[in-house]
């Protein structure tokens, strides 16, 4: 039976951007959230994304399609005992850490299997909070579904559709597998990106030349280590198995790419940089990855009064949105010194022919 209503546990980020796209795209449905923050749910609230705001889990749970466990994932799997009073045979209950493991082993562990289909859409942002949450954040992502082994056919059916019906690209992993698969491509970046941000502090001369001159460059492949700490601090714990094995080869490879350097081996520092690009430009850029891309274009501008403004009134006049424009003092791959940044894809296409029209050099990462 079918009650077009969906439960939400904690509304961050990842279940805000959920909640609107839900809301987006099921307008009539009804949409219960408990959250421990009591301005999200009045902000929830007030922006009409949530029909009912609870500050406990209690029987507004009730009937619900589905419940999304939204919070961090050691927090998820202490919820799931309070999840039991409102379980029922049509509920699909499920969650969207981006470690698997432990909420599976512990749904074993209590008899919930008929009940969980893990999930994960791979996408976020540096930033937090159901304030940052947005509807498209979703959209073009892959969304990762785990089935417990004794959850229907129809049920995974069901929910692939679901999350199909909001933009998002529903793919169905072994819960093991994603673990392995997530810790390569999203926890290892994140590691490194915090572990090189803070060698640069450690290293940084007494006037913190490295700070100034760290170009586009440098704080491209450092973005996500603005992300939550606590997040990490629990993915890190929960998936520390994997992390650790997948660390260990990593560490294997930045020894083996030291020895080329230590010798002098141009050859295999050639093609160190020949197979990584080759196999980075390879990679499809028309959905999105667990780490959220970037929508970045540079732009020669004269330095003068007022050249800001006259690029920024021509974006606004067509009605293209700025996330975010800023100077590079010191450029990189001959890239210009204006870096402006938009919400998506399609905005930096436009803004970029739009800009070429009006005579002005446009680089694109």
């Amino acid at each position: 039976m079918k009650y077009n209503k969906i439960g939400f546990i904690g509304l961050g980020l990842i279940g805000g951007s959920i909640a609107k796209a839900i809301r987006q795209y099921y307008p009539d449905y009804e949409i219960v959230a408990f959250d421990k923050n009591k301005e999200t749910l009045a902000l929830a609230t007030q922006e009409s994304i949530i029909n009912v705001a609870c500050t406990s889990i209690d029987d507004n749970f009730q009937k619900c399609d589905y419940i999304f466990l939204c919070a961090p994932v050691a927090f998820n799997t202490a919820y799931l005992k309070q999840m039991i009073p409102y379980l029922h045979d049509s509920l699909i209950l499920t969650d969207v850490g981006s470690v698997k493991t432990p909420i599976h082993e512990e749904i074993i562990r209590l008899g919930l299997e008929k009940y969980f289909i893990g999930g994960h859409p791979m996408a976020g942002s540096e930033k937090s909070g159901f304030a940052n949450s947005k509807a498209l954040l979703i959209e073009n992502a892959y969304f990762i579904l785990t089935p417990s082994a004794s959850v229907s056919e129809e049920q995974v059916t069901s929910y692939h559709d679901f999350v199909e019906s909001l933009h998002a690209i529903p793919l169905v992993l072994d819960y093991k597998e994603h673990d392995y698969v997530t810790g390569t491509i999203s926890h290892l970046p994140h590691i490194i990106a915090a572990s090189l941000v803070n060698f640069v502090k450690d290293t940084d001369t007494e006037n913190e030349l490295m700070k100034h001159l760290a170009a586009g460059g440098f704080k491209d492949i450092t973005r996500i280590a603005s992300s939550s700490p606590t997040m990490w601090q629990h993915v890190c714990a929960q998936n520390k198995e994997n992390i650790s094995h997948i660390l260990g080869n990593y560490i294997e490879a930045l020894k083996t790419a030291k020895e080329y350097v230590d010798h002098g081996d141009e050859q295999n520092i050639y093609d160190m940089f020949e197979h990584s690009r080759n196999y980075r430009n390879s990679m499809p850029d028309s959905s999105a990855g667990p780490i959220k891309k970037s929508f970045c274009i540079y732009c020669d501008i004269p330095d003068e009064s007022g050249a800001i403004a006259t690029i920024a009134t021509i974006l606004a006049s067509n009605a293209i949105n700025i996330k975010n424009i800023g100077i590079i003092h010191n450029r990189e791959f001959e890239e210009g010194v204006l870096r402006i940044e938009f919400y998506d894809g399609d905005s930096l296409e436009r803004a970029s022919a739009l800009l070429q029209r009006h005579r002005y050099i446009i680089y694109e990462r």
